[in-house]
């Protein structure tokens, strides 16, 4: 009895609709998101921050300091000012603190009210609300956007989106201005780009920053709080259900139904949430909040505002939608049981951390010496006998004045009983850094105990007071370890 096979037939694929097949594409455009204006307690707040970070942004620059810009960064001189204080490369020890400092404070404030800072005052929130408060005032309100979007091109449609580009490219324009002033003086700036004579450098990144804001806040908008923002996908690490976040109320709001305003919602079997989707038309990011808690999730506080709308005109209690925490909805806790509950273990951790770290922050800067200085031993000659028999060594010292005005200094060494210095002061320039040759010389009677060894020496260079000066001055010292060599 032979060996049967079977055999699985292979044909030709029909083209498609033959047989109902369809090619289903992975990938769905992205819907274009119309955020309806909103007026409110929060939306005002909103308001403030934005006018308060703009105005610190773009003021900042022209602010003036002692005869200079009291905030610049001078990466091509490597002089950092901040006000009073002068950093300098050197110095990016403190930059790093600053971003441990900021971290924790992220982490503390996420604990404890969830994502306030985007809602609020991150850039992109404020940037979005600017770009769109400049779209709806030239193109109108949530449906005017939308009929406008949809109609055909005409001259009223040309008109209007080239007026919005027109006024979100100017904006983008000043804000990349105002963000490279912080690096090259702003008045210098300004001068250049009024006489078109700006560096090549300096026009890259005021269009680069500007590009920058204007796709961003123009056009990716909720995308970049979606997608691209890291702090949304690990937002999940630091909140729990004592976090306080926008939520939605649904054991009083559920079932949802739409009914008049004389109508009962009990009689009825209805929660008070009247289904109108006012919440997600005015959300920026296009989320329904009464889904729970997403990540898309800014924390604006924007559905707050409409749905108290709401609950006003329809004689409802306020707080549907509101400022809360997961347990405090669901157990019903009032404002001081929540508040009791934010003094939680995550909170006192993260709280303590971040007092820690911002006192030594504070006591670093505070105690910063106001120079250093370093010790280069000439490799040319390690030790030399000069015509009465004195060993001599000679050193380089550069000292850099992170202060603004002129210093001077007194320069000494120690480790060997019997060294003399030579050269003992130095001066320097406000912010500049003096190099001098220093010589420490030995008696021929002490040398002859050290023959062929390498002793350890002690500089010490300690701040004097300037001349003239009409008040006293702490004197600052500074520490630094070289070796004194002995030839045979």
């Amino acid at each position: 009895m032979g060996n049967s096979r079977k055999v699985i037939p292979i044909a030709a694929a029909s083209a498609a609709g033959d047989d109902g097949a369809q090619f289903v594409s992975m990938y769905q455009k992205q819907a274009t998101i119309y955020p309806r204006a909103v007026k409110g307690w929060f939306a005002t707040w909103r308001w403030v921050f934005v006018w308060l970070t703009q105005l610190l942004f773009y003021g900042g620059p022209w602010l003036q300091w002692g005869g200079r810009q009291a905030v610049l960064f001078d990466l091509e001189a490597q002089r950092f000012y901040i006000f009073g204080l002068l950093l300098y490369p050197q110095d990016l020890i403190f930059l790093a603190a600053l971003l441990v400092l900021s971290a924790l404070a992220l982490f503390f404030f996420t604990a404890v009210a969830g994502r306030l800072w985007c809602g609020y005052t991150c850039p992109q929130t404020v940037y979005t609300e600017i770009f769109m408060w400049a779209e709806r005032k030239i193109e109108g309100d949530r449906i005017a956007r939308m009929r406008l979007d949809q109609a055909p091109w005409g001259l009223n449609k040309i008109l209007r989106k080239g007026a919005k580009q027109g006024v979100w490219l100017s904006i983008a324009l000043i804000t990349g201005f105002s963000f490279v002033g912080y690096f090259t003086p702003i008045r210098e700036l300004a001068a250049a780009t009024l006489t078109w004579d700006m560096s090549g450098w300096n026009a890259f990144w005021v269009l680069f920053y500007g590009a920058a804001t204007y796709g961003n806040a123009g056009f990716l908008r909720e995308q970049m709080c979606k997608y691209m923002c890291p702090y949304a996908r690990f937002q999940s690490a630091l909140i729990d259900k004592d976090s306080l976040i926008i939520t939605y109320d649904a054991g009083r709001g559920d079932p949802r139904g739409s009914r008049s305003r004389k109508a009962s919602a009990s009689a009825q079997g209805l929660g008070d949430c009247i289904d109108c989707t006012l919440c997600v038309q005015v959300c920026p990011t296009g989320i329904d909040i009464r889904n729970g808690l997403q990540n898309e999730c800014i924390g604006c506080a924007a559905c707050i505002d409409v749905c108290d709308d709401v609950m006003d005109k329809m004689g409802y209690a306020k707080g549907l939608i509101r400022y809360s925490t997961e347990n405090g909805v669901v157990n019903g806790w009032t404002r001081i049981q929540m508040f009791k509950r934010a003094l939680r273990p995550r909170v006192l951790i993260y709280g303590a951390a971040l007092c820690a770290v911002s006192v030594a922050f504070a006591a670093s800067v505070a105690m910063r010496s106001p120079f250093k200085f370093d010790v280069v031993k000439d490799r040319g000659t390690l030790g030399r006998v000069i015509e009465d028999g004195t060993v001599e060594n000679v050193y380089r010292i550069q000292i850099m004045n992170r202060t603004e005005e002129a210093q001077t200094y007194r320069i000494s060494a120690s480790g060997i009983d019997g060294l003399d210095v030579l050269a003992v002061s130095a001066s320097a320039g406000p912010a500049a850094v003096a190099s001098i040759s220093v010589s420490l010389r030995l008696p021929y009677a002490i040398a002859q105990g050290f023959t062929g060894r390498s002793m350890p020496v002690l500089f010490e260079v300690r701040g004097v007071e300037p001349a003239g000066a009409t008040h006293a001055t702490k004197s600052a010292m500074q520490f630094e370890k070289s070796t004194f060599f002995v030839p045979r």
